[in-house]
């Protein structure tokens, strides 16, 4: 989610978490070129702000998050820019037809296949968007980590922002509204009476904060990140992380202590 052109790969060949596409695959350009047409015939959002979207070179999209269908909502807004995207690995690895759609849709959108969580998992996901960035590709994120469930804009995590310092890439915040109208958690399909409205902010330039090995840097680089964010989408601030409640003691401890959160 450029002129390097950085695709998912076909599929059939979908790769495993850590694997990193840089070949032009044919059924992503089929299938970026057939759902972005299709998606604004029926949606007809409205799209604010195109011109802050870089023609070429690296760039991150760092967007709020409220619906499983951001993720169409991007690179159906963006093209006809490439833009890649992580997504779960268990949207890939379905069986069935229902299996077969899920993996042939976020492969067409341009999404990437990565193993969540904390950790070493998290670090490897930031790795795997670094090396998309370096190809001179786009990628998008979402700073809160997961959707929101109550609509409110939650505090960002620091990895867009090392992203942005480590790799130079300049930051363009998104935000959406109303995609969770168009389909809400729990929905099994989409509403088709439903506009959403697709907000690109001016390309932040972080690089003033300071190097990405400062955790200083990362947080206020990240503030910075999350208060364009906040302009665009005129969500409700919560003061908080999105995050399942701590399942154990020991869950609830280490978040009570000051840690960096990715």
């Amino acid at each position: 989610m450029t002129s390097a052109d950085a695709v998912a790969p076909e599929p059939d060949e979908t790769p495993g978490a850590g694997d990193v596409p840089t070949n032009p695959s044919w059924f992503y350009t089929l299938g970026r070129r057939a759902l972005a047409p299709l998606a604004r015939a029926i949606y007809r959002p409205r799209v604010e702000g195109k011109s802050n979207i870089p023609r070429e070179g690296r760039v991150i999209f760092a967007s709020n998050h409220l619906s499983f269908i951001d993720s169409i909502a991007i690179p159906v807004a963006v093209a006809p820019r490439p833009v890649h995207f992580l997504a779960k690995s268990s949207y890939f690895e379905g069986t069935g037809f229902k299996g077969w759609i899920s993996k042939t849709l976020f492969t067409a959108a341009g999404a990437i296949p990565v193993r969540r969580g904390a950790g070493q998992a998290a670090l490897d996901a930031l790795d795997q968007q670094r090396q998309i960035l370096e190809t001179g590709a786009a990628v998008a994120l979402y700073p809160e980590g997961t959707r929101s469930l109550d609509g409110r804009l939650y505090k960002g995590r620091t990895g867009v922002a090392f992203l942005a310092l480590q790799t130079g890439a300049p930051v363009v915040p998104v935000g959406l509204i109303g995609t969770d109208k168009v389909m809400p958690v729990g929905a099994k399909f989409p509403s088709l009476r439903e506009r959403v409205t697709i907000r690109f902010g001016e390309p932040l330039d972080l690089s003033h904060h300071g190097p990405a090995s400062s955790g200083k840097a990362r947080r206020t680089a990240t503030d910075e990140i999350m208060a364009a964010i906040h302009a665009l989408s005129e969500q409700e601030l919560a003061d908080a992380y999105n995050e399942a409640p701590a399942q154990s003691p020991i869950e609830k401890i280490r978040r009570a202590l000051p840690h960096e959160r990715r």
